[in-house]
């Protein structure tokens, strides 16, 4: 069966070029030109993935995005904008999204980017199992959420990629530019702080109820998780 995608933009040139090519390389494609539209759109259509404009009139993507995760939707959203500010693409993820591409963008990137968040999410839809526990570390991965001490921790989207990244690979010392294509594909911009912030953010909230940290830095390479045990 074909991937589903739909595109929201009101920008007709971006819309008319993304149908096109979508479509050329085989995936199903519905557009909308604005978010208004959009979101009618989602109420009827479950889509593969949703490339996303952040500058709309009326309904921002922004605001788009979060609507859709507040319904409990988990479609692979890419966001499309002109922000380049390290802000603006936290904002982004915070809210939500999966990827984030800056206008001007080169076709053969942005195909690129979705068929590996494509490809990520048939990985998701074919783990079965849905707890990994690590040392004193769960993560439910029906709830989206990690338990540690019996202390239930909230996670942001991104977070939630990161925790099970990790909790996939205990003890094994993952490069930051492994980190950075697994989670989001490609590589954010060598001075980009993006990934540090998301690992301070996740460290804060696993090590509220005290306890050890378990994710470490590995020095000039990348990050571990170490249990108590090391």
């Amino acid at each position: 069966m074909r991937a589903h995608i739909v595109v929201v933009d009101d920008d007709e040139k971006i819309i008319s070029m993304l149908r096109r090519s979508l479509a050329f390389e085989g995936y199903e494609v519905t557009t909308a030109s604005n978010g208004v539209e959009g979101l009618k759109v989602l109420l009827n259509i479950e889509p593969d993935l949703l490339i996303l404009d952040v500058m709309m009139p009326q309904i921002d993507g922004w605001e788009v995005c979060r609507r859709v995760r507040e319904s409990g939707s988990s479609v692979p959203i890419m966001m499309l904008t002109a922000k380049d500010d390290v802000i603006d693409r936290v904002k982004g993820l915070d809210l939500g999204s999966d990827d984030y591409v800056v206008k001007p963008f080169a076709l053969e990137e942005l195909l690129a980017r979705v068929r590996a968040l494509l490809r990520r999410k048939s990985d998701k839809l074919e783990d079965t199992s849905n707890q990994l526990s690590f040392d004193d570390l769960v993560l439910d991965m029906d709830a989206r959420e990690a338990v540690r001490f019996g202390r239930r921790i909230e996670l942001t989207s991104k977070e939630y990629d990161l925790m099970l990244l990790f909790m996939q690979n205990p003890r094994r010392v993952l490069t930051r530019d492994a980190i950075m294509e697994r989670i989001w594909g490609y590589d954010f911009s060598g001075e980009s702080n993006v990934l540090e912030v998301y690992i301070a953010m996740l460290r804060q909230k696993l090590e509220d109820g005290g306890g050890k940290r378990v994710i470490q830095t590995v020095r000039g390479t990348g990050y571990v998780l170490r249990g108590e045990a090391g």
